[in-house]
């Protein structure tokens, strides 16, 4: 019981589901997040960030099932307020609200933080790293940007070199033409529990199939169609083998094979880019190209980046058409599984290039000579150690400093700088002409 008498010990670890990185982890995750952002940047996204707080019915529009359960919600006082659960949302709210200002198709990316009450447990977060592209046409989108996505997909993950990996590609239209075929009313369910397939395999598949009383025959059909493998020409002739008259389903097959033309043209190798008529994607805003990325020896994570089509997300704020598709990067987990795998081997202490140690009295010439280094780019901080040359030393060895400038009565008097490589162990006195290029 709380005693207000009493002085409390508070605890100090985060809350379960939020997580905080050391300072090595946290050099090793921005320099994932600042390749990803320069990868985007490449291929002309334009940046923005939305708020974290929206109004409860922004996001509300699009939520359903799960993920509205996961929406953290409060009131302040006469506003219902919740806190984005993802950047596509968000991103739609922002096209309906500045549909002016920008200029179609609008390439946009974003990197930060979302929320999801969901149960906190290995691997999944609720307050995580989204690092998300999407492209928003006017009226019409040509199917040539879905093809870009895996495209910029590939390009990054080649570039991050977490070994081999592979993009898994489908139509959620397929999907919906399949299950009309099969006289199925409600498909998002379905679409739900095809999604968990990787998750908890194909006999749960089948059981969580019944519980939605599907007939024997139905499920059956949806099992088998799952199932089909194959190169991506098979896969296609398969399909079209099914004989399966119906329009959405046809359209699906049709944009699946362009897409797949498309992404081969842009360069991206074969073994890297599949059909998986297994994805399905959970979220009820895509209708047409979908993908997930998985990395070829760690299965066990899952889905690295995923995304697709969406026609119509922007439909509760706007009666303007703004087709769009996009990608999304769960930074946090993806750095999280590596880091638990010794993929990701943090071996960065500090930013610091150069440590600064002055051994007399005066911090004058040290003041001086970092100012001169930040100028040209060069990370330096100076040890406010009163000379104490042993203990700077110390912390040099223990952050993984590579050089020293000491700075004495000598030097001050031959105004040079004792520069000392801390990998080689030499130790020379240079001019600031020559220290600049010894360093930097």
């Amino acid at each position: 019981m709380f005693n207000p008498f009493k002085k409390q010990k508070i605890e100090t670890k985060p809350l379960s589901g939020f997580t905080e990185l050391l300072p090595d982890e946290q050099i090793a995750f921005n320099t994932i997040r600042d390749s990803v952002k320069q990868t985007y940047e490449m291929f002309g996204f334009l940046p923005i960030d939305t708020p974290v707080l929206e109004r409860a019915d922004v996001l509300l529009a699009k939520a359903g099932g799960e993920t509205e359960k996961q929406i953290y919600q409060f009131t302040k006082g006469d506003t219902e307020l919740a806190m984005r659960f993802d950047l596509t949302v968000p991103l739609a709210r922002y096209v309906a609200e500045h549909y002016n200002d920008l200029v179609f198709p609008f390439r946009r990316y974003a990197i930060g933080k979302v929320y999801r009450g969901e149960r906190a447990q290995a691997g999944r977060f609720r307050e995580f790293y989204q690092c998300d592209i999407d492209i928003v046409g006017e009226v019409n989108l040509d199917l040539r940007n879905d093809a870009e996505i895996p495209n910029i997909i590939y390009t990054i993950f080649k570039k991050l070199d977490f070994g081999p990996f592979t993009i898994r590609i489908n139509n959620r239209k397929i999907f919906n033409g399949l299950f009309s075929a099969l006289s199925v009313a409600d498909s998002g369910p379905l679409m739900q529990v095809i999604d968990k397939l990787d998750k908890i395999g194909i006999s749960e598949v089948t059981k969580e199939l019944e519980n939605l009383s599907l007939s024997t025959d139905q499920i059956e059909k949806i099992v088998s169609f799952i199932a089909i493998t194959g190169t991506t020409e098979e896969i296609l002739a398969q399909l079209r083998a099914l004989n399966i008259q119906d329009e959405q389903f046809i359209t699906g097959v049709s944009e699946l094979e362009e897409v797949m033309r498309l992404v081969y043209q842009y360069g991206v190798p074969e073994d890297y880019a599949v059909i998986d008529l297994s994805i399905a994607r959970g979220l009820d805003y895509y209708t047409g190209t979908i993908f997930e990325t998985k990395l070829s020896n760690y299965p066990d994570i899952g889905s690295v980046c995923s995304g697709g089509r969406y026609d119509n997300l922007a439909s509760s704020y706007t009666n303007k058409k703004l087709p769009g598709v996009g990608a999304s990067i769960g930074l946090t987990r993806l750095f999280d599984q590596l880091l638990k795998k010794g993929v990701i081997i943090p071996n960065v202490q500090t930013s610091t290039r150069v440590l600064l140690v002055p051994t007399t009295d005066s911090d004058k010439e040290a003041l001086t000579l970092a100012t001169t280094l930040r100028e040209k780019g060069i990370p330096a901080e100076i040890s406010f150690t009163n000379g104490k040359v042993k203990k700077s030393m110390s912390y040099v060895d223990k952050l993984n400093i590579p050089f020293v400038v000491l700075i004495g009565e000598d030097e001050i008097a031959s105004n040079t700088y004792m520069l000392k490589n801390i990998k080689t162990g030499e130790q020379n006195a240079w001019q600031i002409e020559e220290l600049l290029k010894k360093i930097s």
